[in-house]
């Protein structure tokens, strides 16, 4: 191999070698987040798995301490769990969902819904609930609501463009960053080492992303969302090509823009200085963990709150957890449940026709 030859293949390999690793870079974290939202937009397919656990509740309040009702209900929402799987497709617009409910304590109880979308119409399947028992003849088949009907039955009129997909992806980007935009990186983001974040199976991160509140920056966080984030989003939201998809007259736009421009700010602070001296935050960080792509792979949640009103003796303890995993992304998707078949359909004047027939007996 002659020298010429030789410098040529290295200077292919050294450039090949950027591309790549340029390709794969890590950013810095405010700016990979960013990227990452965006990117989430161009999503057109993907299988999702998400997970929400209230790990903690506690509720001491005086005026309903002893309630035999509410410590149920405490009782049954701590530990309980909701889970969704699903899949989606933006053309042709289909989605189904399973959605798992886990519920704890004395009541304790589990059951699942599946739901199918498409442009046009939801089925949502009814499930054997034992507290809430269905007509046998209607428990397993898909209830279909035909989303025009609806419309025409509340007196409104069916707007396609609120279905526009492309659109709402569109005006979600926008938003997002706006919020992002707004947040300093040293005070609100960081990375987080791939092999601290606790990633689940499956997930391939290139980098790790943290935006967290504390108490220390709490105030300048929430001063923030209201002084500079809520103008951007009503500007947005004001654009024409918005709103129709949101359903807005130019009287909603105008009495928000009012609402936002006009915030009393001596009362504003004034309950910024409240919320600081009731409100503890433990920990809320919000993890994002970035694939090669630089699509948002993986999102998990912590939130524990603790809320103390000395004069009121009123104590409230939260914690929950939440994460999200998105899988085969861009690609064609298997739907396992389908559109469901006209045998396995009723409508909601069967349904009800069902249903009062349940009660006469």
């Amino acid at each position: 191999m002659n020298k010429k030859f030789a410098a040529i293949m290295l200077t292919l390999l050294l450039t090949v070698t950027v591309v790549l690793s340029g390709c794969a870079k890590k950013e810095e974290p405010k700016a990979a987040m960013t990227n990452a939202a965006t990117n989430a937009m161009k999503m057109t397919s993907y299988e999702m798995k998400s997970k929400f656990v209230i790990e903690d509740l506690q509720v001491n309040i005086p005026a309903v301490e002893g309630d035999p009702s509410v410590t149920q209900a405490m009782t049954m929402l701590k530990n309980a769990e909701v889970t969704l799987d699903g899949i989606y497709q933006a053309e042709p617009m289909q989605t189904e969902m399973n959605m798992g409910i886990n519920l704890k304590g004395d009541m304790a109880m589990s059951f699942n819904i599946d739901m199918v979308m498409t442009k046009e119409k939801i089925y949502v399947k009814i499930p054997s609930i034992p507290m809430l028992p269905f007509p046998e003849d209607v428990v397993g088949k898909f209830l279909v609501m035909d989303m025009k009907e609806l419309a025409e039955q509340s007196g409104e009129t069916f707007n396609p463009e609120t279905l526009d997909t492309e659109k709402s992806q569109k005006f979600v980007n926008e938003i997002l960053e706006a919020v992002l935009s707004e947040y300093d990186q040293a005070k609100y983001f960081k990375e987080i080492n791939v092999k601290d974040a606790g990633l689940p199976e499956g997930v391939d991160a290139k980098q790790v992303v943290q935006f967290f509140v504390t108490n220390d920056n709490l105030n300048e966080a929430l001063d923030i969302m209201v002084n500079k984030v809520a103008p951007k989003v009503v500007d947005i939201a004001a654009k024409d090509e918005y709103r129709e998809l949101l359903g807005l007259t130019q009287e909603d736009i105008d009495a928000a823009k009012a609402e936002v421009s006009n915030v009393n700010q001596d009362e504003f602070k004034a309950g910024l200085e409240e919320v600081q001296k009731y409100l503890k935050i433990n920990t809320f960080n919000i993890n994002t963990a970035i694939d090669k792509k630089d699509f948002p792979a993986y999102q998990d949640v912590v939130l524990n709150v603790d809320f103390n009103d000395p004069e009121t003796k009123e104590n409230v303890k939260l914690a929950v957890k939440g994460s999200t995993q998105y899988n085969n992304i861009n690609a064609k998707q298997e739907f396992k449940i389908g559109i469901p078949k006209d045998a396995d359909v009723i409508t909601m004047e069967q349904f009800e026709e069902s249903m009062s027939q349940m009660s006469t007996y």
